[in-house]
């Protein structure tokens, strides 16, 4: 079976990374062999099309390849929250939650990514036209199939070639580390509107179809999803264990720490508060036509699983 990431060195989709490389889904019955494939509406749809079985992405983005929720569901999360940060370049000067300091920037995003931006933004105020905020994919993001787009954004900000990124811990991390990026944007951790928290979340996807043929092996995943959560939690050394088996030294080394922070998310549990505020967002950008229901975004067969 395969599982596929959007983002590979990076704390977003670790715990999907670190389900096939500490053993949880082999030891669920699953032989599971992890991808990256970027961006991630590619991921989804190669779902869709039946190439891999599952994925671990942005619950947000599901309905880009299952249009109105038909056919894809969330079977738990990864983590909870909306999980990126904006980084803005270090001589602007820029402080945690000075949200105003994005006027007249170039901001760099992934596709699908990019929504829980801009309409954090305009929930604070920010209009994007009049202020001449310009959010767009970050320069070299796309020169092959194998991106890691948070470190490509940090390299982008180090380069000059952007004012700033909006992007996942791993690559705030590099950037801040680095001294080129501050901090000004972490949604997760109450910064902007509070119903940023919910726009999207880190989640374990997968189709109905699967769901369907084989809820065995769906249900086999849940359960490895949330080992791994517990064994992160237990023993967050296991973190630098996985990235130094599949990230660049310096990276490897910086995993641990980050994932140290995101360890209160780590909950498999989708709440119907959630849902709520995810549909809201997906019909403000766009996303889908009409409220989803709870039971319509989620495998809500397997949340007993989810403890």
């Amino acid at each position: 079976m395969k599982i596929a990431i959007p983002d590979l060195v990076s704390n977003s989709y670790f715990p999907a990374i670190a389900a096939v490389d500490l053993g949880f889904f082999k030891e669920e019955g699953l032989d599971m062999e992890l991808e990256l494939i970027f961006p991630v509406d590619h991921t989804l749809e190669k779902m869709r099309d039946g190439e891999i079985d599952f994925v671990g992405g942005s619950a947000h983005s599901t309905p880009h390849a299952f249009p109105g929720w038909k056919g894809g569901k969330l079977l738990g999360a990864l983590a909870q929250g909306m999980y990126w940060f904006l980084i803005l370049r270090s001589d602007l000067g820029a402080k945690q939650g000075d949200i105003e300091a994005v006027k007249g920037l170039n901001i760099g995003a992934a596709p699908l990514v990019d929504l829980g931006l801009k309409h954090l933004l305009t929930e604070y105020g920010i209009d994007l036209e009049k202020d001449n905020v310009n959010i767009a994919p970050v320069p070299g993001a796309f020169t092959g199939k194998n991106v890691n787009f948070g470190v490509t954004a940090a390299k982008a900000l180090q380069d000059g070639k952007i004012d700033g990124f909006w992007a996942n811990g791993m690559g705030a991390e590099v950037a801040i580390k680095s001294g080129a990026g501050t901090l000004v944007i972490d949604a997760r951790r109450g910064d902007g509107p509070a119903a940023a928290f919910n726009y999207t979340m880190p989640a374990l996807i997968t189709s109905e179809r699967l769901i369907k043929d084989e809820p065995d092996v769906c249900a086999a995943a849940v359960r490895a999803l949330v080992k791994t959560q517990k064994a992160l939690k237990e023993d967050v050394s296991l973190a630098t264990e996985v990235g130094r088996k599949r990230f660049p030294a310096e990276e490897a080394e910086l995993i641990s720490g980050i994932i140290q922070r995101d360890l209160p998310f780590y909950n498999a549990a989708i709440t119907p508060e959630f849902v709520a505020g995810m549909s809201k967002f997906s019909q403000a950008m766009g996303l889908i036509d009409a409220p989803i229901a709870f039971e319509d975004a989620v495998a809500t067969q397997f949340s007993h699983l989810w403890a």
